[in-house]
């Protein structure tokens, strides 16, 4: 028997959706972002940067990344004690693909032109 398109797993099909899976959760990117950009922060200092994620949400994705292996945590046994977070080597290794996002990112205004133009037709059907 073949293997026909219904039977192949999502990630053969897309190779980059696993890759998206991580790096392009909801919280990821704009921790990954911060830490890419201004280095190794604390706690505290993230959540001023990124000042839309509760800290619960934020402490949860972090553990995430330093799960995947995407970010360090470095704990400083001091009192009060100390945490900080760097993005990894492999973490840094995802710069170029941030770097390639952020030059796309002024077609943005070409999305939202294409968005109000199909918005307007559709208003007229």
């Amino acid at each position: 028997m073949t293997e026909t398109t219904a039977e192949i797993a999502p990630e053969q099909a897309c190779p980059i959706a696993p890759v998206v899976d991580v790096v392009f959760s909801r919280w990821t990117t704009p921790i990954l972002w911060t830490l890419n950009e201004f280095g190794r922060q604390r706690f505290v200092e993230l959540e001023r940067r990124i000042t839309t994620i509760t800290p619960k949400v934020l402490t949860q994705r972090l553990r995430r990344l330093e799960r995947d292996g995407l970010v360090t945590r470095t704990y400083y046994p001091e009192v009060p004690p100390r945490v900080e977070y760097e993005i990894s080597p492999l973490g840094r290794s995802l710069a170029p693909l941030f770097a390639a996002l952020a030059d796309w990112s002024p077609k943005l205004a070409e999305v939202e032109e294409a968005r109000r133009i199909y918005d307007a037709e559709g208003k007229r059907r």
